[in-house]
């Protein structure tokens, strides 16, 4: 007996009960969740129970915030006992020890050079608006360079730098001024006769030419960017255009801030991203699977930098909150001394092998990627255009929540289908997961 257990059709009864309410007071612009299920209870790493009783399996982890599992138990019972102590306190006016020991913990493991200081915030967004502050208050410079297809979140500047325009930016303008936006290399749909290295030659000069034509190198605080994109469509940045960035930025002075809201914490197979790329950026933004879904962020960077700011620069009510605090600790020992890292990159391993013979087997599928547990496959129309086929994802979405699994989409397009599912997930639940999004492409490509 397999992981799944559907009780009623998927959305059942109560689901659809719940949704009529929720379109009745919630935003409608508040996108609605396309498998259409309401989930009531976590049964274990990566099953949930929906309000109708069908189990399901998770491959979306709440967009990749529950890295630990759904109920990680030390993050847990540390939040718990945390809440039973003292719920909040503001650390700026009534500091707690909980804060001062994650900073520690963060500093302890972030990848970079020199002594390490971190700040506390809520949300991933938050974070890399204050990662740019610190970087522009610490140059100087108000320029800040972003990566085009890059998504860093829905707040004003967060939004600036990210580019997907609809639904995100659409109708929210004007955004911030002095972003420059450096497009990744495009391997999928390079021109023909281009080969994979003359591709990221190519992003390489336009690299270079932005900081010619766009922006004077003396006036940019720094570069924003993530190892793997994400919302993007899952695209791990190559290698040698990782070093071409890392180089001109080290010559002008601009400041490397890495964004692994999505990539951190064991995603991709080590505890940051950067990792793999052997890179040590001047400031680290992470959220997300940072608490195993409370709401906590951080910048961790050089102590000079994270000091340049005046006393009250940063700051908020709620940041570092010490409930989310101790469940952040609680996690980071999940990750390390539980194996999780590597079952990850196990589960990764996995993935990418089944979505590698998808890519065989489908002619809707053009492409497999991703890097660690962080693993997608691309939608398209036909391989000859390699046109993008949202609506073949949208439809394949709902048909595995039909069938009991949770999987969400991304890309530029949104013809994306990624997994982030929690990395103590068992390894028969993601084999039953991905038999599942194999019937539905059998199902869609009929």
């Amino acid at each position: 007996m397999g992981a799944i257990e559907l009780r009623t059709p998927v959305p059942g009864p109560r689901s659809l009960a719940l949704l009529e309410e929720r379109r009745r007071w919630v935003s409608s612009a508040v996108p609605e969740a396309r498998a259409g299920v309401f989930v009531e209870r976590a049964l274990g790493p990566a099953r949930l129970r929906d309000v109708d009783g069908n189990v399901l399996l998770d491959l979306a982890g709440g967009i990749g915030c529950v890295n630990a599992g759904h109920l990680a138990p030390r993050a847990t019972a540390r939040a718990l006992e945390q809440l039973g102590r003292l719920q909040h306190g503001c650390f700026m006016t009534a500091p707690y020890g909980p804060y001062v020991d994650l900073a520690r913990r963060l500093c302890e493991l972030a990848p970079i050079d020199g002594r390490r200081k971190a700040a506390l915030f809520n949300s991933g967004a938050e974070a890399v608006e204050n990662a740019v502050k610190i970087a522009r208050r610490a140059t100087g410079r108000q320029a800040v360079l972003a990566l085009d297809p890059g998504f860093h979140g829905r707040t004003l500047l967060a939004l600036t730098l990210s580019s997907k325009a609809s639904p995100y930016k659409e109708g929210f303008g004007p955004f911030a001024p002095e972003v420059y936006r450096v497009a990744v290399p495009d391997l999928l749909r390079r021109p023909p006769g281009v080969t994979p290295d003359g591709a990221v030659d190519r992003a390489i000069d336009d690299l270079r030419r932005a900081l010619l034509s766009g922006v004077a190198p003396s006036q940019v605080a720094c570069a924003v960017f993530e190892p793997v994109l994400g919302e993007g469509g899952f695209l791990p940045l190559p290698p040698r255009f990782v070093q071409a960035l890392v180089r001109l930025c080290r010559e002008a002075g601009i400041l490397l801030v890495a964004d692994e809201v999505q990539t951190g914490f064991g995603r991709t197979g080590r505890m940051f991203a950067c990792e793999h790329l052997d890179l040590r950026p001047d400031l680290l933004v992470l959220a997300k699977s940072l608490a195993n879904g409370l709401p906590l962020s951080a910048v961790v960077g050089r102590a000079d930098l994270m000091d340049a700011p005046q006393p009250g620069g940063l700051g908020g009510t709620f940041g570092g909150n010490p409930v989310a605090c101790e469940a952040a600790l609680g996690a980071i020992e999940a990750l390390l001394e539980d194996g999780l890292l590597e079952r990850g990159a196990a589960l990764g391993e996995r993935a990418a092998a089944r979505f590698a013979d998808f890519v065989r087997r489908f002619a809707c599928v053009a492409d497999a990627r991703g890097l660690g547990a962080m693993q997608a496959f691309e939608l398209v129309t036909d391989r000859a255009t390699l046109a993008p086929d949202k609506g073949r994802a949208d439809r394949l979405v709902e048909a595995a929540a039909r069938r009991g699994v949770l999987v969400l989409s991304c890309g530029l397009h949104g013809n994306v289908i990624r997994t982030l599912m929690p990395l103590a997930m068992a390894r028969a639940e993601l084999d039953e997961a991905l038999d599942v999004l194999e019937a539905c492409l059998v199902e869609l490509d009929a």
